[in-house]
């Protein structure tokens, strides 16, 4: 197979099935949740930051709901994404001819769509995507400015400052940007060149920038109790056993190395440690030759590896006492990628062109064939079918309540014409049903009586709703509690709505009607 088809086919694939999902599938329930608060304009909100609700709001007053509308930004954001990613191997790679930059970049652009963790996050329309993008722009623009820098002692202002505003707007996105700030400072504070930049104001100024960034969630906070921070302080904490908590870092780790992929985790350790140091210490290629043509003072080597070591040490060091997810350390591996073709690329003679074969070409080919396989069973997965659904009745809930939307809106808007003095207000028994069911019948009033907080809680509408009757969706992840029919003076039998695909029974939904609400 020739170098050329090794990248053509595997992008050509990828393209192929983000365009099925984003054109194709259903809201999962949290591109749903973030979609409604898009349709509920506000400073901030309580599990995340406003950024993305701001962009889902400003894309569908323009283009109206739809699949393509839900995921526009995902489609903005991906292009600068990877825009910014085509700039990082040319600044990295400077000086090869435009031919094999490309290959460089493609080698670069396939790593990260082969990574399980990013093929998904970039296709969902949840907050990850802006984060990326945003913690990426920064961190080009940080590196440029900080090589610069350390050349006349002065750099580029506005880099620096546009650095400022980008991870500013990246944890107005989702608040593990900062790990991405900190591994600025780290590499500053570590870089003797770069340590008198403690010095200087414009260092103060860009920091406050990106603190002045967070003013929206800071105001929020004071007008909702703190709500948000509050939930950050005391989510996920879990004391469990002394065993259980010394095997979730393993857990985190492991889980971490097989969505990030096995063989990108080996490209990007080698390609790390092949890499110019940043301090000007030579080349560690052990005699192999790289291609890279940066100087080997430029700072990028030291903050790839100073953002990798603090969101990792942290999250892991968390996972001791609570709990860590694989997918908060998104952050980590942003910089590492760049550095891939120093390990799949050998040096022809005196020019550097680059020649894919032998072990690396094996490696390259098995870590797309890796990620191919999980992209195509993640988009069967939320595009067709549950998986879980041939092999189990019961398994895998948080794919099942993706499908039968269609089918489960016409029974409610039937039980709402029936035995109600009134138009009833419409509600569930829990936040991803309610997000799911407000998107299916584009009503932003849909609502959740839940014992979990979510923002459906701050949204509570109790005065308004007050006496009204109410139709009540219910299954048996969430069923109908004793607390929630406590909040009605009635209530009548339950409508099983049965949920099936291809002849294949997904799920029950439970349609009751409740009478006389008497409050939150």
């Amino acid at each position: 197979m020739s170098q050329s088809l090794i990248f053509l086919i595997p992008a050509f694939l990828y393209i192929a099935l983000r365009t099925i999902f984003w054109f194709n599938a259903f809201p999962n329930p949290d591109e749903a949740y973030y979609w409604l608060w898009g349709q509920h304009p506000d400073l901030s909100y309580y599990d995340h930051p406003p950024l993305l609700a701001w962009a889902q709001g400003i894309f569908t007053r323009i283009l109206g709901q739809s699949f393509f509308t839900l995921r526009s930004p995902n489609l903005a954001s991906n292009c600068v994404f990877f825009y910014t990613y085509f700039l990082i191997a040319k600044y990295l790679y400077r000086g090869i001819a435009k031919l094999r930059l490309w290959q460089y970049f493609g080698a670069i652009a396939l790593a990260i769509v082969s990574s399980p963790l990013y093929f998904v996050m970039l296709s969902l329309a949840w907050h990850d995507h802006l984060m990326m993008t945003l913690s990426l722009v920064s961190a080009y623009l940080m590196v440029t400015f900080l090589d610069g820098y350390a050349k006349d002692g002065k750099g580029t202002n506005w880099r620096l400052y546009c650095a400022a505003i980008a991870i500013a707007l990246a944890c107005l996105a989702k608040y593990n940007a900062l790990f991405m700030g900190l591994g600025f400072i780290a590499a500053i504070a570590t870089s003797p060149k770069h340590r008198p930049l403690f010095r200087d104001p414009r260092f103060y100024l860009s920091v406050a920038i990106a603190i002045g960034g967070f003013l929206p969630v800071l105001l929020w906070n004071f007008g909702n109790d703190f709500q948000s921070l509050r939930f950050y302080l005391s989510r996920s904490v879990d004391a469990g056993t002394p065993l259980m908590r010394l095997t979730e870092p393993i857990g985190f780790l492991l889980l971490s190395v097989v969505m990030v992929s096995p063989v990108n985790c080996w490209l990007l350790w080698q390609g790390w440690q092949r890499f110019p140091i940043s301090l000007g210490n030579p080349s560690r290629s052990g005699g192999i030759p790289t291609p890279q043509i940066l100087p080997s003072d430029s700072i990028y080597r030291l903050l790839a590896g100073w953002t990798f070591a603090i969101g990792t040490g942290l999250l892991t060091g968390i996972s001791f006492f609570s709990t860590a997810l694989y997918y908060w350390n998104i952050t980590a591996y942003l910089l590492l990628f760049p550095l891939i073709p120093s390990v799949l690329f050998e040096a022809q003679g005196s020019a550097v062109e680059p020649i894919l074969k032998g072990t690396a070409k094996r490696l390259f080919m098995g870590g797309q064939a890796y990620g191919l396989l999980f992209a195509i069973l993640f988009v069967i997965n939320y595009s067709f079918i549950p998986i879980a659904a041939l092999l189990s009745p019961d398994a895998d809930q948080e794919s099942r309540i993706v499908f039968g939307w269609n089918q489960v809106a016409p029974a409610i808007q039937q039980a709402s014409n029936q035995d109600l003095a009134k138009t009833p207000f419409l509600t569930t028994t829990d936040y991803r049903s309610a997000s799911l069911l407000a998107y299916q019948l584009k009503d932003r009033q849909v609502t959740a009586i839940s014992p979990r907080i979510s923002q459906f809680t701050l949204w509570n509408l109790q005065q308004e709703r007050m006496g009204q009757d109410a139709i009540v969706l219910s299954d048996d992840w969430y069923p109908l509690t004793a607390t929630v029919k406590s909040k009605f003076a009635r209530m009548s039998e339950p409508q099983t709505v049965p949920v099936s695909l291809f002849g294949i029974w997904l799920k029950n939904y439970y349609l009751t009607k409740g009478y006389g609400f008497k409050g939150f």
